[in-house]
């Protein structure tokens, strides 16, 4: 049941991010779930682990990893799209 709530905060976590930064991430449900997953990942290495935690996330360092790794896609992609 942990990982079907990690999967679901993952998600939640992705797509608040995507809304922050105004860029979607590519993969729909899925690419949000992937980017909250890394997000909290970076997050947690950036800033550590502070604030309320839900899923096994904490939420503040999560939701910046995730705003950073949509910002850093986005990027790439407009990148890769000028380039062809």
């Amino acid at each position: 049941m942990s990982f079907i709530w990690s999967l679901i905060v993952g998600g939640i976590l992705g797509w608040i991010g995507s809304l922050i930064v105004g860029k979607d991430i590519p993969g729909g449900v899925i690419g949000n779930i992937i980017a909250g997953i890394i997000g909290a990942w970076i997050g947690s290495m950036l800033l550590g682990e502070w604030g309320p935690e839900i899923g096994g996330y904490f939420i503040i360092p999560a939701l910046i990893g995730a705003i950073i790794l949509i910002f850093v896609v986005s990027l790439i992609m407009r990148a890769a799209r000028k380039a062809t």
